[in-house]
């Protein structure tokens, strides 16, 4: 699992559609359903004109920990839901990289928050290391 100072992820030998797949059973695994989902690759080619290669941003939630977070912290939900991204590395591969919760959580300086964090955290890294496996 490689890690970004603001996320995680791992590389995945299979095309963007496997990986998206895989990414979204993943997910709902640990609980977290995928409410939008941002087509990258066609608002650019819409709005500018330019071609990417196909990159999604999955915006995942789970239910129980978006409660729990907007309880202890109602503004919160300007960093919810938690992002996702599923790319194509033009080589018939795909990477996939979650935003870490304790970066996401931890500016906003509200102890209430750590254990949501530590959860949270806990069920991204399996699903990026049940990708892996």
């Amino acid at each position: 699992m490689e890690a970004q100072a603001y996320g995680f992820g791992c590389d995945l030998g299979v095309g963007m559609e496997e990986a998206l797949r895989k990414t979204t059973d993943a997910l709902k695994q640990e609980g977290f359903g995928v409410l939008t989902t941002i087509d990258v690759q066609a608002t650019m080619k819409a709005k500018l004109g330019v071609e990417v290669k196909p990159y999604l941003i999955l915006g995942a939630c789970n239910p129980n920990l978006a409660y729990r977070a907007l309880q202890a912290e109602p503004e919160l939900g300007l960093l919810l839901p938690c992002n996702v991204i599923v790319y194509d590395k033009g080589d018939g591969t795909s990477r996939v990289s979650v935003i870490d919760p304790y970066q996401m959580m931890g500016f906003v300086q509200n102890p209430a928050l750590d254990a949501i964090a530590d959860e949270a955290a806990s069920r991204l890294h399996r699903v990026v290391e049940s990708l892996q496996g």
